[in-house]
């Protein structure tokens, strides 16, 4: 047998009031999207669909009539997706010019890459020829400056 304890039926009241305030207002707990429906509503709240239509639908319906009283975006979430508009364009203006800077990199190191042939070949010509005699570099002395 197993006991069951009473519900309070005030706590469950609150409990979805302040979901749907937090919602309203943009600052979702439990929400990860913060849309403003009935589902995100009770995600938000913590309760059972059976227990909010149940016991509390004039609370879901009142949540229903602020949303369409709000347009279905809350302050806050506007200003998210604003910024979210804002740095998806600066984001793409810097993998744009990352892009370039990677082009300019990779053609540097070919000319590195042909220059430094260049140099091995010319030297390789130069020890051939037998003309040039190289010059030893002059010594560093120790201690004083």
């Amino acid at each position: 047998m197993t006991s069951r304890r009473p519900r309070d039926l005030e706590a469950e009241r609150a409990t979805l009031r302040a979901a749907a305030d937090r919602l309203l207002a943009g600052t979702p707990l439990r929400s990860a999207s913060g849309k403003l429906t009935a589902s995100e509503l009770l995600r938000e709240s913590g309760l059972r669909r059976d227990v909010a239509y149940g016991d509390h639908k004039d609370l879901v319906e009142e949540f229903q009539a602020r949303v369409k009283a709000q347009n279905a975006t809350p302050a806050a979430m506007q200003e998210l997706a604003d910024k979210y508009g804002e740095v998806k364009e600066r984001l793409a203006a810097v993998t744009k010019n990352l892009a370039s800077e990677q082009a300019v990199s990779a053609a540097l190191r070919r000319i590195v890459v042909e220059l430094d042939l260049e140099l091995m070949r010319t030297r390789e010509e130069l020890e051939q020829s037998g003309n040039v005699t190289r010059i030893p570099a002059p010594r560093r002395r120790m201690g004083r400056a």
